[in-house]
């Protein structure tokens, strides 16, 4: 079941840390640590291996992934030996990766991606191409009356106006070439009523938002212990320091906005209320690619009795997310191949504010995912792969 995963942001720190694993991986030269679609319960025949896997994308950055590669692993973020070990495959994959359309029309934009996501598809034969959206954070879509119809969001993109944000231009390419579509980032992407008819009505699955890496999966695991032994949680407050290009890309007041929104969603899901606090993003250029989150919580336990709770988190961002790529990737595969269509809600465990999600809670997001790939194994491999 050859699958092509096409990543928007191919470039970056995390699409290149994924497709250097999935090169290592496929060669057996590493371990799938991090990968929860490797874990009992989760893996199995309905997957696209990792060999299976075809990498192309776009990206506005010219640098060659071999030299991203390097740098990485200058970084410590990924090891030197696997670079050198994947370099005519990473290279082979940047011959895959195509400018992202700038000019014209956004109409014309999003056909360009249209026929470079049909290419890939037909010259590599691939049964499916899933997109991925990894690319920078955008401030929130602004409100469009085009939004809610898919017959005028249709006329409007041949106009003057920017109807849609890049990662909905992608989405909509993505639909329209019979691709699923997944957005990692907290970015507008599928989430407008226009998509969500045209996804329908190709029969396409879409899953996101916001990868959930770092601080918020502990909040979403700490969360529903405070709910479970009815302890009142009073305030919860986050300071997230980082670096590299996520960094400063957060240092912009709309996209930062955007993120901590983000950030913020599972407390109130999973408390049911929203306690005092805020999330804080600050960008310190020197952390490069790692991340440092520092929470503060206080809450009241029997009595009123006022008691408190600290954490610190230390990652490396692009290390964390990579994992969470190819795992969304294959587990959209299998049900697009499936035949499910709409919003993934049962990948609700990989997302901060993920779409239909019913909890906030990561152990009922487990059991829904794991409850999910048990169906998708149980329905055999589909007529591709047989």
């Amino acid at each position: 079941m050859r699958t092509g995963v096409w990543l928007v942001g191919a470039r970056g720190s995390v699409a290149t840390t994924s497709i250097v694993g999935a090169l290592a991986l496929r060669a057996g030269l590493t371990g799938p640590t991090g990968c929860v679609t490797e874990l009992p319960g989760v893996r199995g025949p309905a997957l696209p291996s990792f060999a299976d896997l075809v990498f192309g994308g776009h990206d506005v950055a010219e640098t060659p992934l071999t030299k991203k590669a390097e740098a990485l692993a200058v970084a410590g973020v990924v090891p030197g030996r696997l670079v050198d070990a994947v370099r005519p495959e990473l290279a082979a994959v940047d011959e895959e990766i195509r400018p992202a359309p700038v000019d014209g029309t956004q109409a014309a934009q999003i056909a360009a991606v249209v026929r470079d996501l049909e290419a890939f598809r037909d010259r590599h034969r691939l049964a499916r191409v899933v997109v991925v959206n990894v690319s920078a954070t955008e401030p929130a879509a602004v409100p469009h009356p085009a939004h809610a119809d898919p017959v005028a969001l249709r006329a409007a993109l041949d106009g003057p106006d920017d109807v849609l944000p890049a990662s909905s231009r992608y989405a909509y390419a993505a639909f329209t070439a019979g691709c699923p579509y997944v957005d990692f980032t907290p970015s507008t992407g599928a989430r407008l009523p226009a998509l969500a008819a045209l996804a329908a009505e190709r029969g396409l699955p879409y899953a996101g938002h916001d990868g959930k890496t770092g601080e918020t999966l502990v909040k979403s695991v700490l969360a529903p212990m405070f709910a479970m032994r009815n302890l009142a949680v009073r305030s919860w407050s986050g300071t997230n320091l980082l670096g590299g290009g996520d960094g400063a890309t957060l240092a912009e007041p709309a996209a930062n906005a955007a993120k901590t929104a983000s950030k913020q969603r599972v407390l109130a899901e999973t408390l049911g209320y929203q306690p005092q606090g805020t999330t804080r993003i600050e960008y310190v250029e020197d952390l490069g690619d790692f991340k440092t989150a520092w929470d503060l919580i206080t809450f009241s336990g029997f009595l009123g009795t006022g008691m408190r709770m600290e954490f610190t988190w230390h990652g490396c961002d692009s290390a964390l997310a990579a994992p969470l790529v190819l795992d969304l990737a294959r587990l959209t595969a299998a049900g697009h191949a499936a035949g499910h269509t709409g919003p993934l809600a049962e990948l609700a465990f990989f997302f901060k504010d993920p779409l239909d999600a019913a909890t906030g809670s990561l152990t009922e997001q487990w059991q829904r995912l794991t409850a999910y790939a048990a169906r998708l194994h149980a329905g055999g491999p589909d007529a591709d792969a047989r």
